[in-house]
C-alpha cells in the first residue's frame, strides 16, 4: 500500500517552522504585531462524540517561538454540523497540562512561558474531555503567559460520530508486524533506524507480534511510529520513551515498536500499520496503544504522551506471570 503519512499540516507547519524560524519583526525593528499573538494548532486526531477521550493543542507564536509549561484553560463550543457550521452552543470546559517533547525540559513546576523550540517544544492536553454531539467544535485556548500577559486564540476542528481507528473497548486487531525474526525484509522495514547503520537500536522493541501477545494473553504496549521519516518530530522522541518504559515495566507488558514504511524510497507502509491507521487515504502517526491481557484496548495516545501518565496505567497492571 502506498501512500504518505500525514499528521495534522498545521501543526507540523508551526513546530518545524518554529525549529528554523530567525523572527519576524515590523518596520521599527521590533517584534511584529503578529510575532506576538499565540495559535492555537489542534493537534489530536480521530475525535469523536460520546466518550472521554483526550484533547491537545500546540501555541506557537509567527515568530517561530512556542507557549511552553505550566497550564492552560481549554472553552469548548459546538457549532453544529459541518455543513450547517453557524450555531455556537457552549460546550465543556478544561483544564490543559504541558506535555513535554521526551528529551526536552518539562518545566511542570511553572506556568506558560514563552520558550524558543531548541529549550522546550510540546503540547498542552486536557484529559476526560466528552463532545455529546458530532459535527464542528472549536476550543478557545486561554494562556497567562510570563512576559506576555493574558491570550486567548481559537481554533476549530471536527469530531466524528465514532472513531475512524482502533480505539478504547474495541478488540485489538491480531496484527503479525515485522520483528527481529521476520524472514526477507530489509532492517529499515522492521525499524527506520537501521537505514542508517544497520542496526536497530531497541531489538527488544522487536521481538512480539501483536497476535503472539494476545494469543499469549499478555497485555502489550505498542508504538506506531516511524523515527527517521517522521514529519512531526515527536516519533523518535517517543520510541525511545517507549523503550525507557520497557525497561521499568518488562514485568507488565510486552513493548511493540511498529515501523511505519517498508519502504520510503517507493512509499510503501507496512500493512500491520495500514491495517491499524490507513484510512480513507490518509495515515496519521505517531499513535501509541495500550492493550490489555484480554486483548482489548485500554488506551491510546496521539502525538505525544505523558511518560509518567503512560508509566502508572502499566504500574496498575498485574504482574505477568512467566
Amino acid at each position: 500500500m502506498k501512500t504518505r503519512p500525514l499528521v495534522p499540516l498545521a501543526l507540523v507547519v508551526a513546530l518545524v517552522t518554529a525549529a528554523c524560524s530567525s523572527g519576524s519583526s515590523d518596520a521599527t525593528g521590533g517584534p511584529s504585531p503578529a510575532a506576538k499573538q499565540m495559535q492555537t494548532i489542534v493537534a489530536s486526531v480521530d475525535l469523536y462524540a460520546g466518550a472521554p477521550q483526550r484533547f491537545a493543542v500546540g501555541l506557537p507564536f509567527a515568530n517561530g517561538t512556542l507557549v511552553s509549561y505550566g497550564t492552560v484553560d481549554f472553552v469548548f463550543s459546538y457549532m453544529g454540523t459541518a455543513s450547517e457550521a453557524t450555531s455556537t452552543q457552549s460546550g465543556p470546559t478544561a483544564t490543559a497540562t504541558y506535555i513535554p517533547t521526551p528529551g526536552t525540559a518539562g518545566g511542570s513546576g511553572s506556568g506558560p512561558q514563552v520558550t524558543q523550540p531548541s529549550q522546550a517544544r510540546g503540547l498542552y492536553e486536557a484529559e476526560d474531555v466528552t463532545f455529546d454531539e458530532a459535527g464542528v467544535w472549536q476550543v478557545r485556548v486561554r494562556a497567562d503567559i510570563q512576559g506576555a500577559g493574558t491570550q486567548t486564540a481559537d481554533a476549530s476542528f471536527q469530531v466524528a460520530d465514532r472513531p475512524s481507528l482502533p480505539a478504547p473497548g474495541q478488540d485489538a486487531l491480531k496484527t503479525d508486524n515485522l520483528t527481529m525474526s521476520s524472514k526477507g525484509v530489509p532492517l529499515g522495514a522492521i525499524d527506520s533506524r537501521a537505514v542508517a547503520d544497520g542496526k536497530v537500536p531497541d531489538p527488544e522493541l522487536h521481538r512480539w507480534t501483536i497476535a503472539e501477545a494476545i494469543k499469549q494473553h499478555r497485555p502489550a504496549l505498542v508504538i506506531f511510529a516511524t523515527p527517521v521519516y517522521c514529519i512531526s518530530q515527536f516519533c523518535g522522541p517517543v520510541t525511545d520513551a517507549v523503550d525507557q518504559l520497557s525497561k521499568r515495566y518488562a514485568d507488565r507488558a510486552v513493548f511493540i515498536h511498529v515501523e511505519i514504511w517498508h519502504d520510503f524510497q517507493k512509499q510503501e507502509i507496512n500493512k500491520a500499520a495500514a491495517d491499524w491507521l490507513y484510512r480513507n487515504n490518509d495515515l496519521t502517526e505517531p499513535w501509541l496503544y495500550l492493550i490489555g491481557a484480554n486483548g482489548k484496548i485500554l488506551d491510546r495516545w496521539s502525538s505525544l504522551f505523558g511518560v509518567q501518565e503512560v508509566g502508572r496505567e502499566l504500574q496498575q497492571l498485574p504482574v505477568m506471570k512467566g
